[in-house]
């Protein structure tokens, strides 16, 4: 059963569609209605509905304009336009936001419930295309190239770049003459509801199928996981980047019901640092045990560093993963392990010491990267490399390690906690003090202050209970009340000075938030102060 919001600024118009049609009937499920886009939008963010049935002309905010904003927080929903002759071609300005049908007004009922079957048909090819087992096409020779381009990295090689470059258009990866290309690795791992990994073969073609959408892209499967590498101009990629990892997660919850965990690399501008950027994207997703987000930018995580990302162990690798977002419990328990597998295989104590001096390092830089360099310094009074024994007992030293990384765990975790809260308190300070900007949005906010939409409005949501939307609809009402009751300004003056370029959405808002009217507001409080 697919969900559906109904939008039309005429009352009646709407609800006559939403009664004359038997939705369940034909796969449907009515969750939710507006009377305009900013409504609209709202209850998108909200209810997360499949389809969206929007007019086109309306008041505040035109259909094709919700369209765009609703492709940047919901990229997998689809939408249709109810559109009369004269804005057909207007309406064609959305090719690029989902519209997957045009409907011309008036319309039957019965006429509706043959558009609406058509629509859920196509509904039904994409999540049928999206879990399909067989790949969309043959990528052999590019697979070729791009496994050990991602996985065993090219340092050393002379001329490197050149080669990878000419070798990336033999094999049909890049275009002859188009070297104006950057670049981001995205390592995807599909989960069942326990959280099991359930990634195939098969998944590549589900994530290609959301990639191809929006951007030039490779993908291979590699031990649980799809490792893409996706290229694109820089002005493309800060576009879609966030838009189409947002679809890939919503789509495989909406359509596998199951949930994924996604890492994303750092933009890069040379092939030669593809193998690092997978390293990236591999630790990014290792955050997603600290949180309930499926998506992870490793630049969100961690500030950018001159450490070497390599490293050939994967206890290492394991134990980084763990003091990143794992539990307490765990990493006590994969550390305690570890050292009891050493003990059982006999492993020299002067060995033992060295192993503790790389993975010591390791946790340096993990913490590093999240805390900062106060944390750092407050775990140096803990390094267990201090005073070192070389003849002490393993257990020992396994006890001193396990003491040192769970440490280096509660420093990442409060410094995260103050990270995300530091961020917050800027976009808030940014929504008090911007709050008259007409244009101010999520994705303006988040570029400027360097983080992904997706990131922050998790972030404003978790901290605050509440959206960008609402924070920000909340303190122009305010500020407009304060206006409104403490000056004689114009209603249109103090509209623009709130951040809206239109009266009537102004008092439309202002209505929905304060219960009134601003001009039965202002009225009420005159009369107020008159019997005083």
């Amino acid at each position: 059963m697919y969900t559906v919001v109904v939008v039309d600024d005429e009352e009646e118009l709407r609800k006559a569609l939403i009664r004359k049609v038997d939705w369940e009937e034909i796969g449907f499920q009515v969750i939710g209605e507006a009377e305009n886009g900013i409504e609209a939008l709202e209850l998108v963010e909200k209810l997360e509905p499949d389809l969206l049935l929007s007019d086109i002309k309306m008041p505040f905010m035109s259909g094709i304009e919700l369209a765009r904003q609703v492709r940047e927080i919901r990229p997998t929903m689809h939408i249709a336009f109810l559109s009369g002759y004269d804005d057909f071609t207007y309406a064609q300005q959305a090719i690029q936001y989902n519209i997957v049908r045009y409907i011309l007004k008036p319309i039957s009922a019965a006429e509706l419930t043959k558009e609406l079957i058509g629509i859920r048909e196509k509904i039904d090819q994409k999540f049928e295309e999206f879990i399909s087992q067989s790949l969309a096409r043959e990528q052999m020779e590019i697979s070729g190239f791009l496994i050990p381009l991602l996985l065993d990295g090219h340092r050393g090689m002379p001329d490197r770049e050149k080669r990878l470059f000419d070798s990336a258009v033999s094999c049909g990866l890049l275009p002859k003459n188009n070297q104006e290309l950057v670049y981001a690795v995205m390592v995807t791992s599909i989960l069942d509801t326990q959280g099991k990994n359930c990634t195939t073969g098969a998944s590549v073609n589900a994530i290609d199928t959301i990639l191809r959408k929006y951007i030039n892209y490779a993908s291979f499967f590699s031990e649980g996981r799809v490792i893409s590498l996706i290229m694109a101009s820089q002005t493309r990629m800060d576009k879609y980047l966030h838009i189409l990892v947002e679809d890939i997660a919503q789509s495989v919850r909406r359509i596998m019901g199951l949930t994924c965990s996604i890492g994303i690399s750092r933009i890069i501008s040379t092939l030669s640092d593809c193998h690092e950027a997978n390293v990236e994207a591999t630790n990014a997703m290792g955050y997603s045990r600290y949180t309930d987000s499926s998506i992870h930018f490793i630049a969100d995580e961690e500030r950018a560093d001159d450490f070497d990302q390599e490293f050939v162990q994967v206890t290492m690798t394991e134990i980084e993963n763990l003091i990143r977002g794992g539990s307490r419990p765990e990493l006590e328990q994969y550390l305690q392990n570890f050292f009891v597998k050493i003990q059982e295989k006999h492993v020299p104590a002067n060995v033992v010491h060295f192993m503790m001096i790389q993975l010591v390092s390791a946790v340096f830089r993990v913490v590093y990267a999240v805390a900062g360099k106060e944390a750092v310094r407050e775990l140096q009074l803990k390094s267990p490399l201090q005073n070192v024994d070389f003849q002490e007992e393993t257990d020992k030293i396994g006890d001193k390690y396990i003491e040192f990384c769970m440490t280096s765990q509660d420093l990442i975790t409060v410094q995260r906690k103050k990270s995300s809260e530091v961020l917050c308190d800027k976009a808030l300070e940014i929504i008090h003090t911007r709050y008259m900007e007409n244009d101010l949005s999520l994705v303006y906010i988040s570029s400027e202050i360097a983080v992904s939409p997706n990131y922050l409005s998790a972030i404003i949501k978790k901290l605050t209970g509440s959206t960008f939307i609402d924070l920000l609809t909340k303190k122009r009402i305010e500020k407009a009340k304060e206006l409104l009751l403490g000056t004689s300004m114009k209603i249109r003056e103090i509209s623009e000075k709130c951040g809206y370029n239109d009266q009537h959405y102004f008092s439309y808002c202002f209505k929905k938030v304060m219960g009134v009217s601003p001009n039965n507001c202002r009225r009420e409080n005159e009369e107020e102060n008159q019997q005083k």
